[in-house]
Parts: C-alpha cells; structure tokens; sequence
C-alpha cells in the first residue's frame, strides 16, 4: 500500500434499494477520491443520498454498480477497527458506563489491553476537551457533550478516516459549533482524513473542501468552498 494513494475511492459507485418499479435510487453513480488530510463538508437536504454515500464510504453497504476501493488501507476486511472511523447522528452510549469507559470499549473489544485502551480513551478524551467529564455517566452529560464523546470514542484508535454522518443534526447551534470544531481539532492533531456530511451550511462552511450532494447526485467537486468566490 502507497501511502500517497486515496484514502477511499468511488469509481462509478451507485446504489438502488429495491426491484422493479418498486425500486429507488439513493445513490447515482458517482466518482471521488478522499486524499490523507482532507477536511470535506458533503452538503446536501435531508434525503440527497448523503448517508448512502458516506455508508459506501466506510464500507457499511455496497454499491449496486461501480465500486468503492481503499487503496492507502486495504481491502473492505481492513477498515475496522482503526483506519476507518464511522460518527453518527446519534451518539449512542451506553448508559450504565462512564464517559472514559464508553470511549474504550470499542478498543477492548477488538483485543487491545485495557490498561492501553483507557490511555488511548483517556488522551482522545484530551484531545477533545472532556477529560473533565471522564468518570461521569452519559445522563449527566448534555446532548453536545455526549456526541462529542461519540467523537473521543471514534478518534480513540486514530484513524486515518473519519467519517461523520449529520453530527450535529440533533444539537443547538452551539453545541454543533463546538462538535464540529472538536472534530476539526482532532483531525489536524492526528492527520486523519475528515469528512462530515450535513444540510447545515454553517457547518460546511468550516471544513476546506465542498461536495454537494442532490436526489443523489454529486453535483460538484470543489478544491475551495463555493462560498469563498
């Protein structure tokens, strides 16, 4: 594997659910390339195929046509756990364990010691502003905290990917603003590849690079924020 190459890369991928006249297409086929470092807002309306495209991304789903690669990773098998790292809408914890114990989990479960899984949880925690938050239980934590430890515990094994599906979709703007601005951070302190799907143009505006997304279609591929013209 050549370090150089695209992290993910779609060549004509497209998905459709279903059969017949019964059958949707959530995803038109569809070309792009992730480099290491990129930071990427895929911007488009609630139901634009911005999950699709982002589930094919990090190997979740297949393309019906086409075909998604990771040439700097490895085969499908290869993405998780560690060099692809999935955040979604919802942050998911579970409620009878502390912040610190939810951001290792994933770690321990996939094998790693958990004396090394509480230092990588613990410094993720760090990285991300909520060691402060470690011993606590997700129900005393707000909405923004808890999906800012939605992104400790995926940042905790340092991908080289992530991927954040409407991260802010359930929050104020200020607890997106600073979810978002934890992720960014993170991303720039480990050099892993960002991109972060939202309908909300003020998230989009932080990140360096704009894919925009309609009834499944990627419209543009911009190198700078149309906005910036």
């Amino acid at each position: 594997m050549n370090l150089s190459e695209p992290l993910v890369r779609c060549r004509g991928a497209a998905r459709t659910y279903g059969s017949g006249s019964s059958a949707t297409v959530a995803l038109q086929p569809t070309d792009l390339e992730v480099q290491p470092g990129d930071s990427i807002a895929l911007a488009g309306p609630s139901g634009s195929g911005k999950s699709t495209l982002l589930h094919l991304m990090a190997g979740l789903d297949e393309p019906t046509v086409g075909s998604v690669e990771w040439p700097a990773i490895g085969d499908r098998a290869a993405l998780r756990p560690g060099p692809v790292a999935v955040i979604f809408q919802s942050p998911s914890l579970l409620a009878p364990l502390t912040v610190v114990e939810n951001t290792e989990l994933p770690l321990i479960l996939d094998g790693v010691s958990e004396e090394r899984a509480r230092a990588l949880a613990t410094a993720s925690l760090e990285r991300i502003g909520l060691a402060d938050l470690a011993d606590r239980l997700p129900e005393e934590i707000s909405g923004g905290q808890s999906q800012r430890v939605a992104a400790a515990r995926a940042l905790a094994g340092r991908p080289r990917l992530v991927l954040a599906d409407e991260p802010t979709g359930q929050l104020d703007r200020a607890s997106g603003a600073e979810v978002v601005g934890a992720l960014l951070t993170a991303a720039r302190d480990t050099g892993a590849a960002l991109v972060v799907a939202t309908h909300d143009p003020a998230v989009a505006e932080r990140l360096e690079r704009r894919w925009e997304i309609h009834s499944g279609r990627l419209a543009t591929v911009d190198r700078e924020p149309a906005w910036s013209r």
